[in-house]
């Protein structure tokens, strides 16, 4: 019975199916995503760590001296129980060793050629110790000499050396060097027959035998037969454990395993043998990744909240126009005899086997969610990167299975609320379609709308403070309420505005009631008695066009303000600083005093004036992929006077053409464009640009003079030909404080003629801005540098950072989750619209049969269909748009909340892309047309004769 049940309403029933999948895949892809993009990250993160600082981020190393106080057996145990913890270190981990190395060296001890005579001996200070490294031939190149013999039965060892060492020694190889303890007269031979050099080949697999230049490196077994096993002339005195594991299969649901052993090994070799030292380079990244994913894991559920409310929305809805269908029959089952517990049983046996069909479906659909959320590097952008390792793993699945069962109780609630009415009571409430919603009665659109603007309010306040005190938002972080939020605000004004509506086509109605034509006096009748009926619709049609402008708005507001800043900041592509040639004296070592010139003792010592050599800016100029090169010169402690005032100020020099093509600057920062303030100036080489603050403090107006300077020199006047509020590179916002607070110091800046600055202040060091031709890398620059051997001091590349930004995990989650909720929305928004009218139009068969009966035209009848859209979805999809606006009007401004307040420069912006809006109205233009067309068919498909029969029986 159940199977057939389903079978008769198979559509419907496919519907909820794929609202139950599209919620399994949402709720499965979450664990997925957070899984995959931390493991992403770290990994990118630990090949950083190796480009940098040139680190293999799997070495592993443990070392320890070896006291002296502890007897020869009880230092053996200990290094065979040490030996034996180290070999398992990877298994403990769970990683694969791709190499091991294990270290030990003697105590020092002064040494002397067998033949040294005695002046060499007076004179001869080296010391030297015996070191063995594990498979040293593996691990050393041979320069000269051979490998040592370990099977020598002299007494004698042979052993390698470096060449520093053999320099040190002043003897050639095959030469004999002798060790004679004082106290016993007991001798050490030793001969050196190979000099060696650290192998390069392998990267995880090296020892820098450099790094210990004192050393006569001799076998392994040799070393622990002769030092270890059995007690020798000479007592151990370094031991090291070093290894290369697979950093790749670094997992970071392992990463309390990797911090754990990481302690205990510390814990284990702590004065155990003597002071140990325990390296991990990759420990410092991964520490910070559990706190990253509980962080990312919020702000998934933050993100994820206004889709996963539009599908609990869809499936209610799904499931409350399947169950309107059938209140006829289950009011009949319920009036013959028929239990609430056995039709509940009915609904609940359909909703699990539509729930484990989602189940066995959704969480592969996550798998592919997930990889368009790692592909995503802006909103509705995605790039060709390499795809996430995303695995199914059983959180996916109890998360699935969960939000399954969360599901099921949401689709039995209208079948529970329908199982209390008999037939009598059905009948009644079809006599009463036009009663109140359950939502108006309660008042819930007030309640909603009131929470959402207090919690706006709360947040406002919050802002507020933050920029007032310019604290750093590190703390606050995103808010899970910043998404969930727009949501209420949204339902709430929707519901309240659907409160009103009905009211005013009332109005419509009655001012034209004389005029209407027959299908629109029937269309108006309809909406305005029967507005319960469409709230269904036109809440969910809001709510999806609503949250989808508010989610288009957000991510592109968040990733616009974020590449506004590093563009800012840089000022342009690529910002460069080379070494300039000058006389400036050595820094004075640490703790001892500066040189003073013994004729000018006692007198105040001036600054000293370098004297630099500029190098060819041309050469910056012709390096492969630059379009134009600037020369900018910024001095951030230079001083000025105005209006017989003084102040500290940065001076900026340019030069006004070539720094007009290069620099970036966001339109509507300046009250003019850049580029008019540039000409202004150009024509007058004392002609300076003043900040804002300069202008407000001073008194300073455009034609007044000014004059400025930095330590050791005379000022040079300048002309003020214009007041500015921003410029590339330059931060006006205060360190801390509010900045309309008269008492916080704010940030000064003038902008002058480089070549005027240079000629009347000084020569002085400026950096090189860069734009680059269309197309080029920066590692085209990168590579020319290098060839040229240019010397550069400090680079900051405008392009990297900006991938560096897209490629973090928030901002991919950001991005990606938008994203998708954007899809989602607006195709659950399309099934929904198609199975709402196609239910609605089955339901009033008799109506339009009637009609047709009256001589209503098809034509007239299709018009009635138009009119009834453009009155019920087109209206509530305008409302969705206005609301939308409203939203982000009101909600993105509360994501500078995530922004450092203290350089958040440019000023925060809401960004609007009309792409956003074009996509939006056109898939509500090609829902509203399938829509009216579907619905059109079936009515021309209309038989009046087995309409009017059906309303007869």
């Amino acid at each position: 019975m159940i199977f057939r049940k389903m079978a008769k309403n198979r559509w419907l029933q496919l519907n909820l199916w794929f609202g139950l999948t599209i919620c399994v895949a949402l709720f499965s892809s979450m664990p997925l995503y957070s899984h995959a993009i931390l493991q992403r990250t770290l990994f990118k993160e630990l090949q950083q760590l190796q480009k940098d600082q040139n680190v293999y981020p799997g070495s592993l190393r443990a070392s320890t001296s070896v006291s002296g106080t502890r007897n020869f057996d009880e230092i053996r145990s200990l290094i065979g129980k040490a030996d034996r913890y180290m070999y398992n270190a990877p298994q403990r981990l769970g990683l694969d060793a791709q190499s091991y190395i294990m270290s030990r060296a003697t105590q020092s001890f002064k040494i002397f050629p067998v033949d040294a005579s005695e002046r060499e001996k007076k004179e001869m200070s080296v010391t030297g110790s015996i070191r063995t490294v594990s498979d040293i031939d593996k691990r050393v190149h041979l320069i000269d000499g051979r490998m040592p013999d370990a099977n020598r039965s002299d007494g004698v060892y042979e052993a390698l050396v470096t060449q520093k060492f053999i320099i040190d020694l002043k003897r050639d190889l095959d030469h004999e060097f002798v060790y004679t303890n004082k106290d016993t007269g007991q001798q050490l031979r030793i001969i050196p027959v190979g000099i060696v050099e650290s192998k390069q080949d392998n990267v995880y697999d090296q020892f820098n035998v450099e790094s210990y230049n004192t050393s006569f490196y001799i076998p392994f077994k040799q070393f622990n037969h002769d030092f270890i096993e059995t007690q020798g002339l000479l007592k151990i005195s370094v031991l090291s454990w070093q290894y290369s594991l697979n950093y790749e299969q670094m997992n970071i649901d392992r990463i309390d395993t990797y911090l754990g052993q990481y302690t205990a090994m510390n814990n284990y070799f702590n004065m155990r043998l003597g002071i140990s030292s325990v390296d991990m380079p990759a420990k410092n990244p991964i520490a910070t990744y559990t706190v990253k994913k509980d962080k990312l894991d919020i702000m998934l559920w933050s993100l994820y909240s206004p889709v996963m409310f539009m599908l609990a929305f869809y499936l209610y809805m799904a499931a409350n126009l399947i169950i309107d269908r059938q209140k006829t029959e289950i009011s009949v089952l319920r009036s013959r005899g028929a239990s609430r517990l056995q039709i509940m049983l009915v609904f609940l046996v359909e909703s699990l086997l539509l729930g484990l069909l989602a189940l066995a479906v959704g969480p592969f659909i996550g798998v592919y969610f997930t990889k368009i959320l790692g592909a995503s590097s802006g909103f509705l952008e995605f790039v060709q990167r390499s795809s996430l390792d995303v695995v199914l793993n059983s959180t996916s699945y109890k998360i699935a299975g969960a939000a399954v069962i969360g599901s099921i109780i949401l689709i039995l609630v209208p079948a529970f609320l329908a199982t209390r009415i008999s037939i009598v009571g059905h009948k009644q409430q079809m006599a009463r379609s036009n009663k109140m919603s359950f939502w108006h009665k309660t008042g819930i659109d007030i309640v909603l709308l009131g929470v959402a603007i207090y919690m706006l309010y709360g947040f406002n306040k919050r802002m507020a403070d933050l920029k007032a005190l310019a604290l750093d938002p590190n703390a606050i972080q995103v808010d899970p309420l910043l998404f969930f939020m727009p949501a209420l605000f949204s339902l709430g004004t929707g519901l309240f505005i659907l409160r009103i509506y009905p009211w005013l086509i009332k109005l419509v109605f009655w001012i034209g009631r004389r005029w209407w034509t027959p299908a629109l006096y029937s269309t108006l009748l309809q909406i305005s008695r029967s507005s319960s009926q469409y709230l269904t619709i036109k809440v969910f049609l809001i709510m999806t066009v609503a949250m989808g402008l508010f989610s288009a708005n957000a991510a592109r507001t968040i990733n616009g303000n974020m590449e506004d800043k590093i563009q800012y900041t840089t000022g342009s592509d690529i910002q460069l600083s080379v070494h300039w040639d000058n006389d400036k004296p050595p820094p004075a070592p640490a703790g001892m005093p500066a040189m003073v010139n013994a004729d000018d003792a006692g007198a105040v010592q001036a600054p000293k004036v370098v004297t630099y050599t500029e190098p060819s800016f041309i050469t910056m100029t012709e390096l492969a992929g630059v379009d134009t090169a600037a020369r900018v010169f910024r001095k951030d402690d230079a001083n000025f006077s105005a209006n017989g005032q003084n102040g500290g100020t940065s001076l900026y020099g340019i030069d006004t053409f070539e720094f007009g093509k290069v620099a970036w600057m966001r339109g509507g920062l300046l009250e003019y464009p850049i580029n008019s303030y540039l000409n202004l100036i150009a024509s007058n080489p004392k002609a300076v640009l003043i900040s804002r603050s300069i202008a407000d403090k001073m008194n300073v107006k455009p034609g007044d003079p000014i004059s400025a300077k930095w330590a050791g020199l005379d000022s040079a006047n300048f002309i003020v030909y214009g007041i500015i509020d921003y410029w590339p590179g330059w931060n006006p916002l205060p360190q801390s404080g509010n900045q309309d607070d008269p008492n916080v110091r704010m940030p000064n800046l003038i902008v002058g003629h480089l070549s005027y600055i240079q000629n009347h202040l000084a020569l002085e060091p400026y950096e090189v801005w860069i734009k680059l031709k269309e197309g080029a890398t920066s590692s085209v620059i990168y590579e020319d540098l290098e060839k040229k051997e240019i010397p550069v001091e400090e680079l900051v590349d405008a392009n990297q950072l900006l991938i560096r930004s897209k490629n973090d995990p928030f901002r991919l989650a950001i991005n990606g989750v938008m994203t998708l909720g954007f899809v989602i929305s607006m195709m659950i928004s399309f099934f929904g619209f198609l199975l709402f009218w196609v239910l609605t139009l089955s339901g009033r068969t008799l109506q339009f049969g009637i009609l047709r009966a009256m001589g209503i035209s098809f034509m007239q009848i299709i018009g009635m269909l138009l009119s009834e859209q453009l009155l019920t979805s087109a209206a509530a999809i305008l409302f969705g748009v206005l609301i939308g606006n409203a939203v982000s009007s009101q909600f993105v401004p509360l994501f500078q909340l995530s922004f450092n307040a203290s350089d958040q420069v440019p000023p925060f912006e809401i960004v609007r892309q009309l792409s956003d809006y074009v996509q939006l109205y056109s898939v509500v233009g090609i829902m509203l047309t399938i829509g009216l067309a579907v619905l059109g068919i079936r009515v021309s498909r209309m038989k009046i004769t087995q309409a009017l029969k059906l309303g007869e029986e």
